[in-house]
């Protein structure tokens, strides 16, 4: 009778403690991905869940996003925000602070003739480069945005081909949900098995950067072509800071110089970062991701290039 009661209780107490989980952090309910052959994945579409507090939404066309319709109104501005785990703000940020929302708050005081509304879409996913973000607009287009912003940092210059063969198998890129969320924190104990064949592909031999200038500039083309403003921004690691790295300061000036004569708005954010007072450490809260502070700094400077360079006749 006593094992049953221990039995009883324990069973209670695990309940509890799978619904605090559930409820109040949102374990149990991962942010799922779908595997793409040319994309090489990206969030899944139609999902809506939170996490750590902090609202995730994802529409029909994999966008941490609202659902829009395929062309905006006529009196509507589209931002098109494309990046990595930069640009989308992961977990640790609510949908009303990410990125593309910030820059569309700073940018809408300033909204140029015959436009009344600004809106912010966002295509990103962890551990994006230039190849995804090119393969995305490949399959889906720009959505008629008058101002495409594709953000980056100075990792992505060296990121390798895309590939769907993490999805389902690391734990970072989940397709279906675990049985429990106590099941979800297990696992973050446990050590993450090696996925077969990614350090093939990791390994990815070559000029890297060459072939990821080469999708910039596909990118940049796109957005020409369909008659949007292309605005590209790179933001540096933490560790750049005092100094890039002699490989990183080859890959940077060769971006440059593709900037400077292909005559696109490019921001580099490094000297930005650097005399941030009072201290610049304070936009990270990792070695790549901005703080806070970080992120409302990043979307000032893109909305001040957007209000400095749109124009009525070009956009029209």
């Amino acid at each position: 009778m006593k094992i049953l009661v221990l039995l009883g209780i324990l069973a209670v107490l695990l309940t509890l403690l799978e619904g605090a989980l559930r409820l109040g952090y949102g374990f149990g309910n991962p942010p799922l991905y779908v595997a793409d052959d040319h994309i090489g994945y990206m969030l899944a579409p139609n999902q809506r869940l939170k996490r750590f507090g902090n609202l995730i939404a994802i529409n029909e066309y994999g966008m941490r996003a609202d659902t829009i319709s395929p062309l905006p109104s006529e009196n509507t501005l589209r931002l098109f925000l494309l990046g990595d785990s930069l640009a989308n703000g992961n977990w640790w940020t609510d949908q009303n602070d990410i990125l593309s929302v910030q820059v569309a708050q700073h940018v809408r005081p300033a909204l140029p003739a015959p436009y009344e509304y600004i809106e912010p879409i966002n295509a990103s996913a962890n551990s994006w480069g230039p190849r995804n973000e090119l393969a995305y607009l490949q399959r889906y287009g720009t959505f008629g945005a008058q101002v495409l912003v594709l953000l980056l940092n100075t990792d992505d210059l060296f990121g390798t081909q895309p590939t769907p063969i993490q999805v389902g198998r690391d734990r970072s890129y989940p397709n279906q949900k675990p049985m429990l969320a106590m099941t979800e924190i297990l696992a973050r104990f446990q050590k993450q098995p090696p996925v077969p064949g990614l350090k093939a592909v990791q390994s990815e031999g070559g000029d890297r950067v060459g072939k990821n200038l080469a999708a910039i500039n596909s990118i940049q083309k796109h957005a020409s072509a369909t008659g949007s403003l292309f605005i590209l921004v790179l933001s540096p690691l933490k560790r750049e800071l005092p100094g890039p790295r002699d490989y990183e300061l080859t890959a940077r000036q060769r971006l440059q110089d593709w900037a400077r004569d292909t005559n696109v708005v490019y921001i580099d954010l490094l000297s930005t970062y650097r005399n941030y007072l009072p201290d610049p450490e304070q936009l990270y809260r990792d070695h790549i991701h901005l703080s806070p502070a970080g992120n409302h700094l990043l979307a000032q400077k893109v909305a001040v290039a957007i209000n400095t360079h749109i124009n009525r006749s070009y956009l029209q």
